[in-house]
């Protein structure tokens, strides 16, 4: 069972939190008809993205028995067969299916960014993740449809100021990722893809997206808009603490990370510490 726990890269599901965020910040996340559809949404999201990283490793796994840590995984190093590995992956996308439908989203278009999260990862494993700045963006959409689905499941309207900070961070991880690789990976087992950027221009572009994400945050926490939804203006006062934890964020980047936002969260207490404390903090803020 663990290994194909480890196959379904089940800490990653920490990604899918971002099908709460148009609930949370409705101020209606506690009400059953929301609640319900949340949870639902949730777990149906981390059933396919399981699916997605499933299809990646079986594509992958020449390429991963040459990686010095990626030949651990399951299907690289012959604990999981492609064959089981296959469907363990169909059965996650019905019961994705089976999830969607009983969850009763709000609106019919939440059935459309599944699939199309499933289709633009399967394109990426098969030829895009090749090409420069579109596999960055594909990684990107990740992020976006994620927030996209939850705002369809409880058919929910969020700032689009909320947006952009989404769209500008996930810009921000996915071009510290391709850093941090181009500078770690042997050429033996370097993406394709990397030979196409140097890190002057991943620098450039990374602090940028940064610089945006921080300032649409800021935005979006002053504007009236946001301010009369929620019935709060003091979400302003988290602003210092999301710059800290950008700039701790930050430091692991430069430091000797590979690069991956999970990795890099989970493997730094204080990191994790803060950003579950922004999360209290503005849940507090919203709801009491």
């Amino acid at each position: 069972m663990k290994k194909y726990l480890k196959l379904m890269r089940v800490k990653h599901y920490i990604k899918n939190i971002l099908v709460f965020l148009p609930f949370i910040f409705s101020g209606q996340f506690f009400q059953p008809f929301y609640l319900f559809r949340a949870i639902m949404g949730f777990l149906a999201f981390c059933l396919l993205s399981s699916a997605v990283y499933i299809f990646n490793d079986i594509r992958d796994a020449e390429r991963d028995r040459l990686h010095p840590t990626k030949k651990n995984r399951p299907i690289a190093s012959g604990a999981v067969s492609k064959r089981a590995a296959y469907i363990l992956g169909i059965c996650l996308i019905l019961a994705t299916a089976v999830l969607q439908y009983f969850s009763g989203a709000v609106q019919w278009y939440a059935w459309i960014i599944l699939l199309a999260y499933l289709l633009l990862n399967i394109a990426y494993s098969m030829k895009l993740k090749n090409i420069p700045i579109v596999d960055i963006a594909i990684l990107v959409s990740g992020y976006v449809l994620r927030v996209l689905y939850g705002s369809a499941l409880g058919g929910i309207e969020i700032s689009r100021w909320l947006y952009l900070t989404v769209i500008a961070m996930s810009f921000y991880l996915g071009l510290g990722k391709r850093r941090n690789e181009l500078i770690r990976q042997d050429d033996a087992v370097k993406r394709n893809v990397l030979q196409f950027y140097n890190q002057s221009f991943l620098d450039k572009n990374m602090y940028m997206c940064l610089a945006l994400a921080i300032a649409f945050y800021s935005l979006w926490a002053v504007d009236p808009i946001t301010i009369a939804r929620i019935n709060t203006g003091n979400i302003v006062w988290t602003v210092p603490l999301v710059i800290l934890i950008c700039m701790n964020y930050s430091l692991h980047v430069e430091r000797d990370s590979d690069g991956d936002p999970v990795e890099v969260l989970l493997g730094d207490k204080l990191l994790l510490s803060l950003v579950a404390l922004l999360g209290i903090i503005l849940v507090a803020m919203i709801y009491l």
